[in-house]
């Protein structure tokens, strides 16, 4: 396999969730939560763990631009179910909000995500209308935004 293809489909995929049987787009997103995890249990303070999430949301959307798009040319599909990375990067937008490993708040962006991923309430559906891997990450994007105001929302609810 050619090596430029073979970078694009490992980042395209999500490093391989996007080949799970069952729900690719919610194992890529396991798999974000899961790092981001791992990540939050370190000796990092909340503000170096916002910053590193913050870098992996950026590298990652440019990466994930790229190459979504580059493989849903060589899959000659608009929006490939095997591409997760914009899963990855939206279920990461909401972590920012998390402190500290909060399981039960990471549990809840996760959610959160997810239903918004799913259903696509609110405009997000029409961010899937923009042409190549910009349409193919803007849509979890923007879920992703949402869903780190309700869980930001939440927090400053319950203090």
């Amino acid at each position: 396999m050619n090596r430029g293809i073979f970078f694009h489909k490992t980042i395209a995929t999500g490093f391989g969730s996007g080949y799970f049987p069952k729900a690719p787009g919610t194992a890529g997103a396991a798999l974000a939560a899961f790092l981001w995890w791992i990540l939050s249990v370190t000796p990092l303070s909340s503000c170096a763990l916002a910053s590193v999430t913050a870098v992996l949301i950026v590298v990652f959307t440019g990466l994930g631009v790229w190459s979504s798009g580059v493989m849903a040319a060589v899959w000659n599909d608009e929006d490939p179910s095997r591409v997760t990375i914009d899963e990855m990067v939206g279920v990461w937008i909401p972590l920012l909000a998390v402190k500290d490993g909060n399981i039960y708040y990471m549990i809840c962006a996760f959610v959160l995500f997810r239903l918004f991923d799913i259903f696509k309430p609110f405009g997000i559906r029409k961010m899937e209308k923009i042409k190549g891997g910009w349409g193919i990450m803007m849509d979890d994007i923007v879920a992703g935004i949402y869903s780190l105001l309700i869980l930001a929302g939440i927090q400053w609810a319950i203090g």
